[in-house]
């Protein structure tokens, strides 16, 4: 019996591995190379086929088993060559593509309904009168709610080719009748500058959340706005980037350097070394920069922050990065899945590859990085990272880093643990925030929309008694009210319940300068631009004499 179950599995893997072999080596290579691959594998796994379908014992879906063993086949490889079912590849590709075809909503799925949270500005929903709290009940002349609804399934009805319509029925609150909407679908912008204002009418803030095909003209629309509020310096935030497309990072650290100065470069085993400067053309060769970065930072984020420091062109604040130094290629099956198998690996200027160490096939432990670096207190103290000494690089003016496992930052910011407790850790966990933030703004939208701006509407919210609101809340949902928790978590409650709200109500980027307001990395950011010290300065020698010289 054991051999008849292991059987299958041999034959996918083996199956898997060919089929991968033969698609790379025909994207990479002439016709000679892959007759090579079809004289030595190819005749011997159609061989296996005929085999199996003529002989084994049961009746075998060997598509459905190709499906499952390969991302078990890339696993051996690395922790990020990864395969994408055809079900996926449009969303995938959509996420970093900048926009995708939609009707232009934000929804959440709240009591078994679809909720409207927002309505995109411009887009096909706010043209036909869609609006926030409305409730989607129908798609299309049919019934859409229940246990069956979820995010997934959502998305797949009402996303769809650009042009195409979309029938909803709508329960809104205040109307007796479900009304009828017919949604034209049109091209919706993603965008992936979340943030960009002016903080203290001095520094330019900007928060980037991916690497995307739009990223740059959106960094450069952005930067433009700072620099006519005459900014004095800048500060970018790449906390939980964890990237997207390498050439977007690149066009980005181009606006900060000077002519001809190293931004990264790729290798492989059949990638040849391929070098990328900077040109000289950069908006914002002079300007102070700031690049706040934390575990979440990876790929794109880390060639960027890797960049300005190794030619001290910035400096680094915040938490060592993820360590992520592979490069990928999408390679794209006929049956529209496809293939992102690592072809190189990026150094950054000093020659440092910033990849965080892998055992091939241990993906769990990989991936269980980050919990081992927060048991180990690395969260919290930067003297619990061990820098591997047979890493040290050199920067542009020959200050130490490290490679084989992220980008340490030159100001070490701990990870800010006041006020958490069991309780706020449930809350926040069990999606009890959101959902209650979602009900208050559903309950109290009219007297909400009144207050537009972020400090009235904070104002308004300290006098409504939202902790206690919320607990009882809480306590429908099955989390038991702990009255000392409470207490202990009181301020860290209410900041997640304000901010949660002025999102709702407003706008990412709004939600995004509230939480900065107490945010001590930020904090931080700003006090190295205020003392003018972002730039870094060359070590002093160790031999160097600081005394006159006897007279």
């Amino acid at each position: 019996m054991r051999k008849h179950t292991f059987t299958p599995i041999v034959i996918a893997v083996s199956m898997a591995i060919g089929i991968l072999i033969g698609v790379f080596y025909s994207n990479q290579f002439g016709v000679g190379h892959q007759m090579d691959i079809v004289t030595t594998s190819s005749n011997k796994l159609n061989s296996l086929m005929r085999i199996v379908e003529n002989q084994y014992v049961d009746t075998v879906n060997i598509p459905d088993i190709i499906e499952s063993a390969i991302p078990t086949v890339l696993a051996e490889l690395d922790p990020h060559s990864a395969y994408i079912p055809a079900k996926d590849v449009q969303d995938v590709n959509d996420d970093l593509r900048g926009s995708f075809s939609g009707i232009g909503i934000q929804f959440t799925i709240q009591d078994d309904t679809i909720h409207v949270n927002n309505v995109i500005s411009g887009g096909p929903s706010e043209k036909v009168g869609l609006m926030a709290g409305d409730r989607i009940v129908m798609i299309d002349d049919s019934l859409f709610v229940g246990k069956t609804i979820n995010n997934n399934f959502a998305m797949k009805k009402l996303k769809g080719p650009k042009g195409t319509e979309v029938k909803l029925g709508i329960k809104r609150q205040g109307e007796p009748k479900l009304l009828d909407f017919v949604i034209v679908r049109g091209e919706i912008p993603v965008k992936s500058v979340d943030a960009s204002y002016t903080i203290d009418d001095k520094y330019g803030y900007m928060k980037i959340e991916k690497f995307a095909e739009t990223t740059f003209p959106e960094m450069l629309i952005a930067l433009a706005q700072l620099r006519t509020n005459g900014i004095e310096g800048l500060i970018v935030d790449l906390r939980s980037n964890t990237g997207g497309y390498m050439a977007p990072a690149i066009q980005m650290v181009n606006e900060f350097l000077g002519k001809d100065q190293l931004i990264v470069y790729t290798e492989g085993r059949q990638s040849p070394r391929q070098n990328f400067f900077s040109n000289g053309t950069g908006s914002s060769q002079d300007l102070p920069l700031v690049v706040l970065v934390d575990e979440g930072s990876a790929s794109a984020s880390e060639i960027f922050s890797g960049a300005i420091q190794d030619n001290d062109r910035g400096t680094i604040v915040g938490r060592r990065t993820f360590g992520k130094g592979l490069v990928q290629q999408q390679i794209d099956f006929n049956d529209g899945s496809a293939l992102r198998l690592t072809i190189a690996r990026y150094y950054t200027p000093s020659g440092r590859c910033i990849q965080k160490p892998y055992t091939k096939g241990a993906d769990e432990a990989y991936e269980m990085d980050l919990l081992t670096r927060y048991e180990h207190g690395e969260f919290f103290n930067s003297d619990s990272i061990h820098q591997d000494q047979s890493q040290m690089f050199k920067t542009a003016l020959g200050r130490s880093v490290y490679g084989g496992g992220g980008i340490m930052p030159d100001v070490f910011v701990p990870s800010d643990t006041i006020g958490y407790s069991v309780y706020y850790n449930k809350a926040i966990n069990m999606g009890l925030v959101n959902r209650f933030c979602f009900h208050y703004c559903d309950q109290n939208r009219k007297n909400l929309e009144k207050l537009p701006d972020t400090e009235l509407l904070v104002a308004y919210l300290k006098k409504q008694n939202l902790i206690e609101q919320f607990v009882k809340f809480a306590e429908t949902k099955g989390l038991q009210r702990r009255n000392l928790q409470i207490a202990k978590s009181r301020a860290k409650l209410e900041q997640a319940l304000f901010a949660t709200i002025v999102y709702d109500m407003q706008n990412m980027e709004s939600y995004v300068k509230y939480l900065n307001e107490s945010d001590p990395t930020v904090q931080k950011a700003i006090e190295i631009l205020g003392s003018g010290q972002s730039m870094p300065q060359a070590p002093q020698s160790a031999n160097a004499s600081t005394e006159n010289p006897a007279s």
